[in-house]
């Protein structure tokens, strides 16, 4: 059964539980639970972290507390009952756990490491407070350390300062604005402070300063090593002020034995001394701690015959100083003892003894021995500071150590009234002694005794140092042979007070013999009373004694014998007839010298103060004593001061009239001594004596005449300063005066109480008489009333025992109200009497309402003259604090509304117009005082103060000017940042009083301003205070843990909610006045709508479609708020404001507004438009603010740049965005996009000399001078992008201005320039990049983005995988998608990104150039790449049954044609795709596109030789015909006989006769062109490689032979098949059909002409089967009976290829994506390769199968097949070439290099083995090669996309290096003599194919594939080697680009390619590629 608790209602868990049961509560250990009802062990209740969910928990994981339970039931609350300041720990230790690790994340190791510290501390301390066993002093000790700690950890956490009184955290609510803010400084101080400092607030006014804290030294000596001594030693440590040559402490003894330790056992680890009283003045002297050794034994240290052992004598050792300032830093900062090693220095000379240390300290090293190593003392050493009251508590372990309190010499800064003290130290100086009749001088030892009058030593009155017993007589030290000794030693005599009076002191003079006898030799002695005869102890001086002479025999007992005597000389000049029978005869040679100072509370040294005390001895000479005590020293008078006081009281009583004056003088004198900070201490005893010592019944009636007298006289006289000293002696006065007054009406039952109080009356009159007396030429008597008011508030005190509240008051009234007004007196003057005011008002007084209602008036009136002048304003804000203090404190009395009216009258408005003066000065601290005032007084009005004030305006003129007055300091409040940060809770109780106030002033505005009187200004200003107000940071409780926001959301709310409601309420109330502030205030609206406070936003969200509303009203449109809401959108966006939820509930709610009005379709048209532009802009900043690639950023520039331009047509904001851009871009080293980016502006501009303003950094020019500009530098943007046909329109453009100018110089410079580009476009060497199409699929993408496919221009050298890998990084969230297929639906929704990336060929749009012959390829270069908007992909497939042995017949090929919204290259890198076509090229039309492309290659390969454009070197020529002769011969063209000339296919398709006559026509009109061919490669040829030449002529004819059946007109043999040579000329003319002029004619305009030059290569008809054999590198374990057709499927045809066997674009030749059988398997397998990265960062798995090694080389197959592509050709180098220009291998190829990936070389075939081969250096661009030397052709990437072997660019002329980022199989250039070979590096070239068909039909070319006619490949069902393992390194695939690409007439029929239907993934498709795959099989 559940019962609700009764005592166990809150507790700690002290176990995490996991919440396992039914209704079980998860409970985290540390976390606190209000505990609701219990049952059986199990408790139900809430967590206070989540107050809402309600569960069960275990009774034993709670550690329960008390609590206090208020509101009992189901709404109670618990507060735990503990100190505040636990709760304080607890809270804050779990606010700082999270960040504390974050400042681990964030690096920040120093601090996370000082801060653990701190937290550990604070565990410690708070479980010392909870243990309950600490006195209130040291719980007092230990808050003060924990709140030191938390505001440390607090500031430097960048947490929120907490306001603290005395330990406590203050509530805001308790005290005045004021009072908090200036806690808020204390606590800011006390942050600022040292740690160890208490920091406490200011003193308030009237309080005194503070006591000089002083300071003491710890010492303890920690061992004296030595080991040279071996006596007895004395150590004496004392402190010494170097300056002025003194010592200026007591003297600490250690005594140790022989062997370094304590003489007495007891002391060991106990010989330390405190040195005490220092004071700061102190601490900055030159001080030096200096111990004095002293070694007790024989007279010679080392000398055993001096003297016999049993005799021990005091004798000097050694020395050693440390200097304090050199260590007090240290120890300062330390806070504990610290060790430190004093050398011990012995004296050379012992008569310099008294100064060793001296000689030490100055480093006089001839006076004195440094020791020896060993020596040494180890002391260790503390500074302490505070009272010693204050160090025995916080150091009680020092106490305990038997610690020797060691005085300082005399009185320190401060005495205490309880501090008896009574020291005479004496002072050993020196003597002078005779010889005696000795040969050597003497070694004398004093021995001194302190003898009472009767002659009796007193025993224990020496004391030698502290830390030793005192003892009954002193033994001085022996110093060796010396007649003239200097002791200088210290001996402390503490002699009882009552026998100071006649005891004297004797000195004994003795010789110590070291003879063997050893005695020691009295011969003579001196003494001195301890006090003079008239009373006075013995001054403070040097006194020069008399020695008399005596022996051993002499006797003392009988002390009057010598007492008689002088002691000294002055002594002697008292009794100069001395008798000479004495028996002690002076020597008047010898003289013995002493100084001696008293440090005595009860002794005095002092005549005059004497005299005063025994007064009634001379009677006469009382008017002289009470002169002359002026001149007495303050110590002496504070310690005799209640003897002083009843003697002075007792005078005037004995004669008023005659003493009166005198006595009140030396009252005054008193009082005032009491003032100074030395004896301030005294005050209480002054108090004690007034209060129950003074008897003075009658003194009042003369204290107060001389008072009067006093200030009735400062009109007059001309020196005042014994009345200024009456003035400040006035509390003391006032205090006699009443006690005096007091104690005779206690004796007189009341008498004379009028006369009393006429007379007090009548001298309050004087006291206003003074203040009245115009001062300003007097500066005597300003100083007279400056005295007076500084002291007149002390005295309240005191009349308040004598008068009531009401009658003091009126006192007080008119003495302040007699002052003159401020206009009439001094600058100093107005000082001193707010001061008066200011200690008036924190006067008990003042906190009686009855007096405030009397003195508040006049106060006020003061302060209003002050602030209305702008004078004192800091004391007249510490006045107002201390009157909203009081007025706060007492706010439940009823007086209080009235006192809060009157304030209100007077100050309101002076206080606005002072703090706006301050705001415009910006000081701060001036400011903040004011604000708080102000805030004060707000806070504490009420409904009817407010209805008050509004109704006291005389006119609207006056509301309108304080309304404006109050919202203006109310914006710069929130503007100006008058309180940090960190003073949370002072902005948020700001924040409140300001929402308080406006709510009361805004019905004042709607009532006066509305209607006829509207006030445009007003509103105005209240519109930007709310506005301005709900964006304040310290309201935006977003930001801030959810604990202080549910603490601030309980005591405040959500004050922009509430501000947001009266803003919105307001704007209604405006009606037709809304107008005004369209647009002005939209920004500022905009602004409050984007804070992320959806109530916020539903209120104000609204206000836009009434803006929109009322524009429409009066102008018929909004265009003025569509324009603002733009711009302003912008700039708040990107500064970090706005989020998806504003925009959507921004359209959501403003769509639902716009419904219903008549212009509802504008509308909604704009609100679409903005909340797209506020996508755009989202995304922007996301981009901008994150860690995002350059890339994202570019494009989403892009993105949001167009929309302005085409959507909502903002230039400027367009144009600004064209500058972001080109920034961005030059970042990125885009020079030639940031070049396009830049054209946008200048395209904008006009040739005119308009002026322009200054925009971004534009200065104020013409637009003529800003276009120029831009050309400029656009120019120069197009030259470092290498861009220079982009530059050269404009350098014309540039020209042609400059012409018409007649700026010849211009002109001169940009021909220059011009011809300069020409220049480069010829001789450097650029690379073609490549073209990637990327699809982003998936929500989760930015906007821009989202669902759109682009085409992306590559980097320098970057291939399929770099990109895709560069993708990959760009967006890590992103999946890459392992097929081709356009994405369904689900991928598209999905909130997820998926990445589609495969390359694309470009479809040049200047055919013209590239048809033209002798056009350099490195023009034709620019033109393939440039300019380029249509890029397409091919993929081959099978329609119907594939024909295993001849898969042409079904190969067919699907073609994407794909445009992009803008040409490449332009303002960005990449471009949306705006359409995409799908057309089908028939396995025919591919043959023949095939053939084609093979011929147009040969065609200009041969074309370049004749015409001599490749010099010298022939490999490029004998390659190409190789590949083309050796294909046919082996299968080659021959395959597609089979496939097309078959009589069933003619049968099957009739329609196709003509496409079969062309392709027939094809084939001839090759086997002419390779007869051409032969021909020229028989006149360059090389000896060396005529075998070459005759294996191709044998070759040649078998072609021939083989198409002699088909093609009879093929029996003619070329002439370069005959052996015999011809000139080249004749060979083209001996075949007419086969001219240059006809090859042209017939080839140039073929629309299939258009991409077959340089880009794409085939190395012979047999690219099939070489696909194949690339291929089935890449097989797994798999027969070659399925391999033909699994081969298709690993293949990458690429847009780079149009090689069957490209790998350069998987993504266009993926079939599917989920293998459902071993040939499925392996295209699977494929297709993963080709999207996934490079093999390096792929797993080694059978989804990435490895390439086959056999034997460590190639297959049977690939190497058959690599024989037949390549032959047998001798590599050689380009001695053209740099060794960077030069791939891994270059087989005499110019051109002949590319990048082969990361796979290892793989061996050549075997009849490149035959060859000899030369090292080959390796490729700049490849980190491995991928084939030997004589294999290059094999460099493909198996999955990279990028088919090397395809491409065309072997052909090179000496100028045109080779390009270092591919590398080709075989040369294969159509014939086009009029092209250059190879522009400098080319980049990756795409399909043969792709600009056949591309004119006349809009579909993409396919991929032709040529089907070898002689090629015989290796059984299909031989099995290829076994594949390695799948971690072995891939080899590139096998591949290049078609065998022989054969070209059709331009003008021979085409059929056209069908439009496809079915989509990629097709059952027909799939039946239509298995067959294709089935035929290549058989082949």
């Amino acid at each position: 059964m559940w019962t609700p608790t009764e005592e166990e209602k809150y507790g700690v868990v002290i176990c995490s539980f996991r919440g396992s049961v039914p209704q079980g509560l998860v409970l985290e250990i540390g976390e606190t639970v209000q505990i609701l009802e219990k049952c059986e062990g199990w408790y139900r209740g809430v967590s206070t972290k989540k107050p809402n969910v309600k569960g069960i928990f275990p009774a034993n994981y709670i550690h329960l507390k008390k609590a206090i339970v208020s509101n009992r039931g189901q709404y109670e609350t618990v507060v735990p009952l503990e100190d505040s300041i636990v709760t304080e720990v607890t809270a804050t230790l779990q606010e700082w756990a999270s960040l504390w690790k974050q400042l681990y994340v964030k690096h920040k190791v120093d601090l996370f490491y000082k801060l653990r510290h701190v937290m550990n501390e604070l565990i410690d301390l708070r479980r010392q407070l909870l243990s309950g066993h600490l006195t209130q002093d040291q719980v007092r000790e230990v808050k003060r350390h924990i709140t030191v700690r938390l505001d440390w950890g607090n500031e430097h956490l960048g947490l929120d300062l907490v306001p603290r009184k005395d330990f406590e955290v203050v509530d805001s609510d308790q005290i005045s604005v004021s009072d908090l803010y200036k806690m808020h400084l204390s606590s800011r101080q006390s942050v600022q402070q040292s740690t160890s400092q208490v920091d406490t607030m200011r003193p308030r006014h009237g309080e005194a300063c503070r006591m000089p804290v002083p300071h003491h030294f710890f010492l303890s000596l920690k061992s004296f090593t030595y080991n040279t001594i071996g006596e007895d030693t004395d150590v004496f440590f004392s402190l010494y002020d170097m300056r002025e040559g003194k010592q200026i402490s007591e003297r600490f003894l250690v005594r140790l034995n022989k062997n370094g330790g304590p003489r007495n056992p007891e002391k060991i680890e106990r010989m330390c001394a405190l040195f005490t009283d220092l004071s700061s003045k102190d601490m900055k002297r030159d001080l030096y701690i200096v111990a004095h050794v002293i070694r007790i034994g024989r007279m010679l240290l080392n000398d055993s015959k001096k003297g016999p052992a049993h005799l021990h004598y005091r004798r000097p050792y050694g020395c050693a100083v440390l200097s304090i300032l050199d260590v007090l830093q240290s120890l300062t900062e330390l806070k504990e003892e610290k060790d430190f090693v004093l050398k011990v220095y012995t004296c050379n000379n012992e008569s310099e003894w008294s100064q060793i240390h001296e000689n030490i300290i100055r480093k006089s090293s001839a006076k004195y021995s440094a020791p020896s190593a060993s020596h040494g003392l180890i002391i260790s050493l503390q500074l302490l500071r505070g009272d010693m009251e204050q160090i025995r508590r916080e150091n009680p372990m020092i106490f305990n150590r038997g610690l020797a309190i060691t005085r300082k010499l005399g009185f320190p800064d401060v005495i205490m009234p309880g501090d008896i003290r009574n020291d005479l130290y004496l002072t050993l100086e020196k003597g002078d002694f005779e010889r005696g009749g000795k040969s050597v001088q003497k070694n004398i030892e004093v021995t001194m005794y302190v003898l009472y009058a009767d002659g009796e030593i007193l025993k224990d009155c020496i004391s030698l140092g502290s830390g030793e017993p005192n003892r009954s007589s002193y033994h001085s030290f022996v110093l060796y042979h010396s007649n003239s000794p200097r002791w200088g030693e210290i001996i402390k005599l503490p002699i009882p007070i009552d026998r100071f009076r006649g005891s004297h002191l004797r000195f004994e003079f003795r010789h110590c013999s070291t003879k063997d006898k050893g005695e020691k030799k009295l011969f003579g002695f001196a003494f001195s009373p301890l006090m003079r005869d008239d009373g006075t102890t013995l001054s403070d001086d040097i006194h020069e004694l008399y020695v008399y002479k005596c022996d051993e025999n002499s006797t003392f007992n009988n002390h009057a014998l010598y007492l008689g005597l002088p002691c000294c000389k002055e002594d002697y000049n008292g009794c100069p007839n001395i008798p000479s029978s004495l028996i002690f005869q002076r020597s008047t040679k010898e003289s013995f010298f002493i100084s001696t100072q008293l440090s005595s509370t009860k002794l005095t040294q002092n005549v005059d103060l004497l005299a005063l005390l025994k007064w009634k001895a001379f009677p006469d000479r009382i008017m002289d004593i009470l002169g002359r005590l002026r001149h007495v020293s303050g110590e002496e008078i504070v310690k005799f001061l209640q003897d002083i006081l009843d003697t002075l009281f007792v005078i005037l009583d004995d004669n008023t009239e005659k003493y009166g004056l005198l006595v009140f003088q030396s009252l005054v004198f008193i009082i005032n001594l009491l003032r100074d900070i030395k004896y301030f201490h005294f005050r209480p005893v002054m108090d004690t004596y007034i209060q129950k010592h003074f008897a003075g019944a009658l003194a009042y009636k003369e204290l107060i005449r001389c008072l009067k007298w006093y200030m009735d006289c400062s009109a007059e006289l001309i020196r005042q300063d014994h009345i200024q000293e009456a003035m400040r002696a006035l509390e003391y006065l006032f205090k006699f005066i009443v006690q005096s007054r007091i104690l005779y009406s206690r004796a007189t039952c009341g008498m004379e109480e009028e006369q009393f109080r006429s007379s007090i009356q009548e001298l309050f009159q004087s006291i206003r008489f003074v203040l009245s007396l115009d001062s300003r030429n007097s500066e005597t008597l300003l100083f007279t009333q400056a005295a007076l008011l500084n002291s007149f508030p002390t005295i309240f005190d005191e009349l308040l025992q004598m008068f009531t509240v009401q009658e003091v008051a009126e006192f007080v009234r008119g003495t302040l109200g007699s002052m003159p007004s401020t206009v009439h007196i001094g600058q100093s003057m107005d000082v001193v009497k707010l001061q008066s005011i200011a200690r008036t008002v924190d006067s008990r007084l003042f906190s009686f309402s009855e007096s405030r209602r009397i003195l508040l008036p006049v106060v006020l009136h003061h302060i209003h003259l002050h602030l209305r002048q702008q004078k004192e304003l800091l004391i007249c804000s510490g006045i107002l604090g201390s009157i909203f203090s009081i007025v706060k404190t007492s706010s439940l009395e009823a007086d209080v509304m009235e006192e809060v009216e009157m304030m209100v009258e007077s100050l309101l408005d002076v206080l606005l117009q002072t703090l706006l003066t301050i705001m415009s000065k910006s000081h701060a601290q001036e400011a903040g005082e004011y604000v708080s005032c102000l805030l004060s007084l707000l806070r504490q009005m009420c409904d009817t103060h407010y209805q008050h004030l509004l109704d006291n305006f005389q006119s609207k003129d006056e509301l309108k000017e304080f309304l404006l007055k109050i919202f203006c300091v109310f914006r710069n409040l929130m503007k100006m940042s008058v309180f940090p940060r960190d003073w949370m809770v002072m902005r948020l109780l700001t924040s409140n009083i300001i929402v308080t106030t406006v709510q009361y002033l805004s019905s004042a505005l709607h009532k006066n301003f509305t209607e006829t009187d509207f006030d445009f200004k007003v509103w105005n200003s209240y519109f930007s205070l709310a506005v301005l107000f709900i964006n304040q940071p310290s309201l935006q409780l977003e930001i801030i843990t959810s604990a202080k926001r549910k603490k601030i959301l309980d005591k405040y709310g959500d004050m922009r909610v509430m501000m947001a409601y009266e803003l919105f309420s307001m704007w209604q109330n405006l009606g037709e006045h809304k107008i005004h502030f369209i647009p002005g205030m939209i920004g500022p609206f905009l602004g409050v709508t984007l804070v992320p406070q959806p109530e916020v936003r539903n209120i104000m969200i609204p206000i836009f479609h009434d803006m929109m509303d009322w524009e429409q009203r009066k102008n018929g449109n909004f265009k003025q708020v569509e324009a603002e809401l733009i711009d302003k959108l912008d700039s708040m966006v990107s500064e970090g404001k706005g989020d998806e939820s504003y925009r959507e509930l921004f359209g959501l709610l403003l769509l639902e507004k716009v419904e219903q009005e008549t212009w509802r379709e504008t509308g909604i048209s704009f609100v679409t438009s903005v909340t797209r532009l506020m996508e755009r802009l989202l995304d922007y900043r996301d981009c901008m603010k994150g860690e995002e690639t350059e890339n994202k950023k570019i494009g989403c520039t892009v993105n949001l740049m167009n929309f302005y331009k085409s959507e909502i047509n903002k230039e400027e904001m367009y144009i600004r965005y064209i500058h972001k851009l080109c920034d961005m871009h030059l970042q990125a080293e885009n020079y030639t996009e940031a070049a396009f980016t830049l054209l946008l502006y200048c395209e904008l501009l006009q040739w005119e000399e308009r002026p322009l303003r200054e925009f971004l950094h534009y200065p104020s020019q013409t637009e003529w001078q800003r276009k120029e500009g831009l050309c400029r530098k656009i120019i120069h943007y197009f030259n470092k992008g290498k861009s220079w046909e982009f530059g050269i329109p404009l350098c014309r453009e540039l020209a042609c201005q400059y012409e018409s100018l007649y700026d010849y110089q211009s002109l001169s410079w940009i021909r220059k320039m011009e011809a300069s580009y020409y220049d480069n476009i010829m001789e450097q060497q650029r690379l073609e990049p490549e073209f990637f199409r990327v699809g982003f699929y998936g929500r989760k993408f930015p906007f821009f983005l989202r669902n759109k496919e682009y085409v992306c221009r590559g980097h320098d050298y970057e291939r399929l995988e770099a990109f895709q890998q560069r993708m990959l990084s760009e967006f890590p969230q992103a999946v890459a998608m392992q097929h081709p297929n356009h994405p369904d639906d689900a991928i598209l929704q999905c909130d997820a990104q998926y990445l589609q990336i495969y390359a694309v060929t470009p479809i040049p749009d200047y055919v013209d150039v590239l048809q033209m012959d002798r056009v350099p390829d490195r023009v034709k270069s620019f033109y393939r790449v440039n300019n380029v908007r249509k890029f397409r992909y091919d993929r081959p497939f099978h329609k119907g049954p594939k024909d295993k042995e001849n898969e042409f017949k079904s190969l067919w090929i699907e073609r994407t044609t794909l445009t992009l919204t803008h040409s490449l290259p332009g303002i960005s890198r990449w471009f949306e795709v705006e359409r995409r076509e799908l057309v089908e090229v028939s396995p025919l039309e591919n043959a023949i596109q095939v053939v084609e492309n093979k011929n147009q290659e040969l065609r200009a390969l041969i074309s370049q030789y004749q015409h001599k454009q490749v010099h010298g070197n022939i490999n490029l020529l004998s390659m190409c015909l190789n590949g083309v002769i050796d294909a046919a011969v082996n299968g080659g063209i021959a395959r597609y006989q089979e496939a097309f000339f078959d009589k069933d296919y003619i049968t099957k398709h009739p329609g196709d006769a003509e496409k079969i006559t062309q392709l027939k026509e094809l084939m001839q009109e090759q086997v002419h062109v390779l007869g051409v061919g032969l021909a020229v490669h028989e006149k360059f040829v090389h000896p060396e490689m005529r075998p070459l030449h005759k294996k191709l002529i044998d070759q040649f004819q078998m072609m021939r032979a083989s198409l002699y059946h088909e093609f009879p007109g093929l029996d003619k043999l070329s002439p370069a098949c005959s052996g015999t040579s011809t000139p080249r000329g004749n060979v083209l003319a001996s075949h007419s059909p086969m001219s240059p002029e006809n090859i042209k004619m017939t080839h140039r305009h073929s629309p299939m002409n258009l991409m077959g030059t340089g880009r794409h290569s085939s190395s012979s008809l047999s690219s099939h089967a070489s696909s194949e054999a690339g291929n089935v590198v890449m097989l797994g374990d798999s027969s070659m009976g399925e391999a033909p057709e699994d081969l298709y499927h690993h293949m990458q045809a690429s847009p780079s290829s149009s090689s069957l066997s490209s790998t350069h674009s998987a993504p266009s030749q993926m079939i599917t994506s989920a293998p459902s059988s071993a040939r499925d398997k392996y295209r699977h397998a494929r297709e993963m390769m080709l999207l996934l990265p490079t093999h390096r960062d792929r797993p080694s798995s059978a989804m990435y199968p490895a390439a086959i090694l056999e034997n460590g080389q190639l297959p049977n197959f690939q190497r058959a097949l690599f024989q037949q592509v390549v032959g047998s050709c001798k590599p050689c180098s380009d001695p053209n070439l740099s060794v960077a220009e030069k791939g891994h291998y270059s087989l005499h190829f110019d051109a002949f290099h590319h990048p082969l990936g990361d796979t290892p070389p793989a061996l050549p075939a075997r009849t490149l083995r035959k060859s000899p081969l030369h090292p080959i250096p390796a490729s700049p661009t490849s980190p491995q090669s991928g084939l030997d030397g004589s294999n290059s052709t094999l460099s493909g990437s198996a999955s990279s996309g990028v088919s090397s072997l395809s491409e065309s660019n072997f052909g090179h002329s000496s100028e045109a290096p080779p390009r270092t980022d591919t590398m080709d199989s075989m040369p294969s250039q159509a014939w086009n003599a009029d092209e250059d070979l190879e522009p400098p590096y080319l980049p990756v070239h795409y399909s043969l194919s792709e600009s056949a068909v591309l004119d006349s039909i809009k579909a993409q070319p396919c991929r032709s594939h040529s089907a070898p006619g002689c090629v015989i490949p290796q059984d299909p069902m031989d099995p290829p080697a076994l594949p390695p393992k799948p971690y072995h390194t891939r080899l590139p695939a096998l591949e290049h680009d078609e065998g022989v690409l054969l070209r059709e007439d331009a003008d021979r029929p085409r059929g056209l390619h069908r439009k496809a239907s079915l989509p990629p993934g097709s059952a027909k498709e799939e039946q239509a590629r298995m067959a294709w795959e089935h035929g290549r099989g058989e082949q």
